[in-house]
């Protein structure tokens, strides 16, 4: 067997740690909906792991053919991070389409770094760095689902209503939540067909920093008691 190849096994045992580790991050991330959720994990830390096992071999290769070509050994050369380098550019990119902002929100950041730190993970494993990769993965996790059960960070919600008598009932809303101790964070108001015939009806979509103590079902419940909320829902 020539000097640095590695066995079968050892592939086998990489990627399949990569996709359990791509699978575990990406199903917390599933779990609440986010945009980037399990298959996308794993797929990013298999890929990253298939390169940096590529990026390996082909630095293995060099090493083999410059020892048994001598008089090449001092030309030939093999540069280890130059595929690694491209990985984590490029999974930028990726992130980057995780990522939505609102006038006054941005949302998905977090999901954006897991999907990058999950191919951080996957070079790791691919370089055979198992303490690295693990001690990663373990820290990722702490990260995304204990952390914020520990610090009480509020949920973003976005809230739509249907309503009467414009001014007034906002007015109202925006008083209700604020009592609620509920940060609104943007509000979008549009005209519906029917306001500009009778100008009674707008459709509006509050983004909301709700509490974690807040249940959510009683809000609305409370919300449309007022006659002039025609509809009302909340979306994740």
């Amino acid at each position: 067997m020539h000097l640095y190849q590695l066995t079968y096994l050892e592939i086998i045992i990489r990627l399949v740690m990569a996709i359990i580790m791509g699978g575990a991050i990406g199903f917390e991330r599933e779990y609440k909906s986010r945009p980037a959720g399990m298959r996308t994990h794993i797929l990013v830390c298999v890929g990253a792991t298939l390169l940096a096992l590529i990026q390996e071999q082909i630095t293995a290769q060099t090493v083999d053919f410059a020892q048994a070509q001598s008089k090449l050994m001092q030309i030939l050369t093999a540069d280890q991070t130059r595929i690694i380098a491209q990985i984590v550019s490029g999974i930028g990119f990726l992130g980057a389409g995780t990522i939505i902002m609102t006038k006054q929100t941005v949302k998905g950041l977090t999901t954006a770094a897991s999907v990058w730190a999950v191919a951080a993970v996957g070079i790791a494993l691919g370089s055979g760095l198992y303490v690295i990769a693990i001690t990663g993965f373990v820290a990722i996790m702490l990260a995304l689902a204990v952390i914020s059960y520990l610090v009480p960070l509020p949920r973003i919600r976005r809230l739509q209503v249907e309503i009467e008598n414009g001014e007034e009932t906002v007015n109202y809303i925006q008083n209700f939540l604020k009592q609620q101790q509920i940060l609104i964070e943007d509000l979008d108001l549009k005209i519906t067909r029917e306001a500009i015939k009778s100008e009674r009806k707008y459709l509006i979509m509050f983004t909301l920093a709700v509490p974690k103590d807040i249940d959510e079902d009683k809000l609305v419940i409370e919300l449309s008691n007022n006659e002039d909320i025609l509809m009302i829902q909340i979306i994740e």
